[in-house]
């Protein structure tokens, strides 16, 4: 049974994410005393951490970083800011993920599955092409320079990392990134693509993704 650690100083979303993951088969363990929470989700053996990017005379994304210092524990952010901006900060703090409050408890449910089984199957940093993937940091690393990745755009190059020359669909894909194509339409998904190749791009790989008409896509 995978152990969550819940990082969240309103008591009313605090006990409802614990009922909710305890329904879902976690073990949810609570931080009720802030003062010295740093020290505290140091010492966790959590797999995983739940934690609010505005705490009592804290920050999260402060206190995401010096815990990336010592623990690479898969860790989802929990917030009330919105946009592209936002969730690339947390992913450049060593977020694996975010999620908007108020959030969807079954989205919630799926990101924290999605994140628990990405970081079991994948290691810390792979290369591709003499470029360096850190998909705890979200990070494209070559020579010269580092590119970030949000969340999605990471999910997606990993997606087709894993599966070399094989063609993925495109529903394929949105199964990856949402667990459940439903919550996602298509458009969203090219956007990603598209933003994903820029990167690339900018790393000096412009044609890594191929396009295979009606089929999905291919990393060459």
């Amino acid at each position: 049974m995978n152990k969550i650690l819940i990082i969240e100083d309103d008591k009313t979303l605090r006990d409802e994410l614990s009922l909710l993951l305890t329904n879902a088969g976690y073990s949810a363990e609570k931080v009720t005393d802030f003062s010295a929470v740093d020290t505290l989700i140091k010492n966790t053996d959590a797999d995983l951490l739940l934690l609010d990017i505005n705490l009592p005379n804290s920050n999260g994304e402060a206190l995401l970083q010096e815990f990336r210092k010592v623990k690479d524990t898969p860790v989802i952010m929990l917030t009330s800011r919105t946009g592209e901006l936002d969730e690339v900060l947390s992913m450049s703090y060593g977020a694996d993920d975010d999620i908007t409050k108020p959030y969807n408890p079954t989205i919630l449910l799926l990101r924290i599955s999605a994140v628990l089984k990405r970081t079991r199957k994948t290691g810390q940093e792979k290369v591709y092409k003499g470029i360096r993937i850190n998909s705890l940091k979200g990070s494209l690393t070559s020579e010269t320079r580092e590119i970030l990745l949000t969340k999605n755009e990471m999910l997606i190059f990993q997606t087709l990392l894993d599966r070399p020359g094989e063609i993925v669909s495109r529903d394929d894909l949105m199964t990856v990134l949402w667990d459940n194509n439903e919550f996602i339409n298509d458009n969203a998904l090219s956007v990603n693509i598209s933003r994903l190749r820029s990167k690339l791009s900018d790393l000096g790989l412009p044609d890594a993704i191929e396009t295979r008409k009606k089929q999905g896509y291919v990393l060459r």
